[in-house]
């Protein structure tokens, strides 16, 4: 619209990011239109009447001095060749030169009223309006703002008050096309606004307690790790692991300790049979158990896996293998396997917690629940893995390779290389004459089924 009616301007957006702070700069100078995004040019001062620093150096490139020369001419920095002394000297020039343009174009923009902003539309934010008009008014300069904003607006469509649009329309008196000017209107605006900032605002905030609860389950496993990284001794911990997972095993299969016939003995025969015992070992133990209790049986259970992880471990010192090496690799492979299907798994809660809402429930507490029970069995996860790989994994012998065939050679000796064989013969093209000499292209004759 601008162009149409041959107003001279510079429109400033992402594409022109490389000329941001110079478009920016030489707003300020008398007549200059910038079209802007309320965002754009941050950290560049508009100076009244233009910005000479930048005069001198786009005047430079035009006399095509390097860019890194002019940044060095700009500089202080005394200790450098004589051609960016030479071009400080230019520089200097330009800008004494330029700056008698600019402090008079700065007296007739001040004479103008300064800098005036014009906004097309309200933000949701009012702090991005106040960005916008901080433009004006700068270093002690005159300045002025003024916005416009549209019945058809997102921000008074959605955000403003029903009875709002038929009051304007009274006030307009059915004129579209006149501006409307109230103190109510601005005020009603703002409310809006509020009223929008106000649902942001809740919307970071769940987001953060959501993010909490991952925070602190990333924390503890991220811990777990870093002392496995940094080369910590784990045998004490995985020992730890596996009488916590011996002990909830015998605490499941055994719910009655006074009745036992309840007890379920070749149940926790088959799961520890699968993560630190042999086969038979748990029927083995209960069956040489004097006194049957399960704190006994928990003990008698230890004793014969750790008899197993001793021979396991004296089977890797034979190999000159460490076994302190083994169980951190161990470890952090669970860890990190079980870690990345969990934060999965929490993504998916996530996604469909909300619907809690609808059975009077509060979405972040039943995430919070549900989370920390999800969190609970990575970490019973993790566990077995790590116990399961010490315990069954098993070191394979090298295999030796024997030469069966043995090379052969004639009785004469080696036969020198045969060079490869070269073709001599010209290869005949599709309109070539047919070498048979019956005068017809190649392609025609015997070159037709090629």
């Amino acid at each position: 619209m601008l162009a149409r009616r041959g107003v001279e301007h510079v429109v400033l957006n992402a594409k022109f990011h490389e000329k941001e702070a110079e478009i920016v700069a030489q707003a300020g100078k008398v007549g200059a239109v910038t079209i802007a995004t309320n965002m754009a040019g941050r950290g560049t001062d508009i100076l009244l009447g233009g910005n000479a620093e930048f005069m001198a150096r786009k005047a430079m490139r035009q006399l095509e001095y390097d860019e890194e020369v002019i940044e060095e001419a700009i500089g202080f920095n005394e200790h450098v060749p004589e051609e960016v002394l030479e071009a400080r000297k230019v520089f200097r020039d330009l800008l004494n030169k330029y700056e008698v343009e600019t402090r008079a174009g700065h007296d007739e923009v001040v004479k103008l009223g300064g800098l005036h902003i014009i906004g097309t539309e309200r933000h949701e934010s009012r702090r991005i309006d106040n960005q916008l008009r901080g433009r004006a008014g700068r270093q002690g300069d005159p300045g002025s703002s003024q916005f416009f904003i549209s019945f058809e607006d997102d921000l008074l469509r959605l955000f403003g008050s029903d009875r709002f649009r038929p009051m304007l329309e009274k006030l307009s008196g059915g004129d579209t096309e006149e501006a409307i000017e109230f103190g109510l209107v601005s005020k009603q605006i703002e409310n809006a606004q509020k009223r929008v900032e106000s649902r942001n605002y809740d919307i970071r905030l769940h987001v953060l307690q959501y993010d909490d609860v991952m925070n602190q389950q990333r924390e503890i496993i991220y811990g777990q790790r870093r002392d496995v990284l940094e080369g910590g001794d784990m045998h004490d911990k995985i020992m730890e692991m596996r009488h916590t997972l011996i002990t909830e095993a015998v605490d499941r299969h055994i719910a009655d300790e006074g009745d036992r016939d309840t007890w379920d003995i070749a149940g926790l025969d088959e799961y520890l049979s699968r993560l630190c015992l042999d086969k038979g070992g748990v029927q083995a133990v209960y069956g040489e158990l004097g006194d049957k209790t399960k704190a006994n049986l928990v003990k008698a259970i230890e004793a014969r896996s750790d008899r197993i992880y001793q021979q396991k471990e004296k089977m890797w010192t034979d190999a000159n293998l460490d076994m302190r090496e083994f169980e951190r690799v161990a470890l952090l492979g669970a860890v990190d396997r079980r870690w990345m299907d969990h934060i999965d798994a929490m993504d998916e809660l996530r996604d469909g917690i909300g619907l809690r809402a609808y059975g009077q429930k509060n979405p972040i507490i039943e995430y919070k629940r549900e989370g920390y029970d999800m969190f609970e069995e990575m970490v019973h996860l993790i566990q077995e893995d790590t116990l399961r790989r010490l315990y069954f994994t098993v070191l394979a012998r090298p295999v030796e390779r024997k030469q069966v065939a043995q090379p052969t050679s004639a009785s004469h000796g080696e036969e020198e290389k045969k060079a490869p064989v070269k073709k001599t013969d010209k290869k005949v093209g599709p309109n070539d004459p047919c070498p048979c000499g019956s005068g017809k292209k190649y392609k025609k004759c015997c070159g037709r089924g090629e």
